[in-house]
């Protein structure tokens, strides 16, 4: 195939964020430069900065587009008393965020978040003060229930991709192996971690959360 001449194909922003959005899933948020992002588009890295500044801005560009494409509840389907509500807009958190489970890591750093996501935090800590908590500890409990969710996103995540490269697991060559006089009840179990620790138990946890943060 010959070399291609001549000025680069006039992009915009939303050609670079399709563009993104598709070295992220094969690369991962790790693999997004720049200049990767340039030959995905079929341009030079100089012509992409007269779009976006820089990574963090592309990476702000990427979690808006994400934001604004994930539906969320209306405010008459909301629960009305604020422990159902806080409930019922975690796991809307949980599921909007699920499907990407890069943004997670993202949000984690505290550095980038999405104006377009505020409003979750918004809706909790609202609840929470409905329900009689301080600006503080309504704050507070946000973030434990974020931190929470991360964690429970992050971590199907990291199992998914375990099981996709197939193969036995570190984990349960240790488990095969236990000294049933030392570890009794995790040898019982042993065999079948992999289908008990699989169970969606993400509710359950949140509910446990809620009861204890809220009053």
């Amino acid at each position: 195939m010959p070399a291609r001449t001549g000025r680069p194909p006039r992009i915009s922003r939303a050609d670079i964020v399709a563009a993104a959005h598709r070295v992220i899933d094969q690369d991962g948020v790790e693999g997004l430069t720049m200049r990767r992002l340039a030959r995905e588009v079929g341009s030079t890295a100089m012509a992409l900065y007269h779009h976006v500044r820089d990574k963090e801005e592309l990476l702000l560009l990427l979690l808006d587009d994400y934001a604004a494409g994930r539906p969320r509840p209306a405010e008459e389907e909301l629960p009305a008393e604020p422990r159902e509500r806080v409930v019922a807009v975690a796991t809307a958190m949980r599921e909007a965020l699920s499907g990407c489970p890069w943004i997670v890591d993202v949000l984690r750093a505290d550095d980038l978040l999405s104006v377009g996501g505020l409003w979750y935090p918004e809706k909790i800590i609202d609840a929470a003060l409905t329900a009689g908590l301080a600006t503080e500890e309504a704050v507070a409990a946000y973030r434990i229930i974020w931190h929470y969710t991360a964690g429970e996103i992050g971590g199907r995540a990291a199992a998914r991709r375990r099981r996709a490269e197939g193969g036995a697991t570190y984990r349960e060559r240790v488990f095969a192996e236990l000294d049933a006089r030392e570890f009794p009840r995790l040898a019982e179990v042993g065999r079948r971690w992999e289908e008990l620790t699989a169970k969606d138990t993400y509710e359950r946890g949140l509910r446990a959360l809620v009861a204890g943060l809220l009053p």
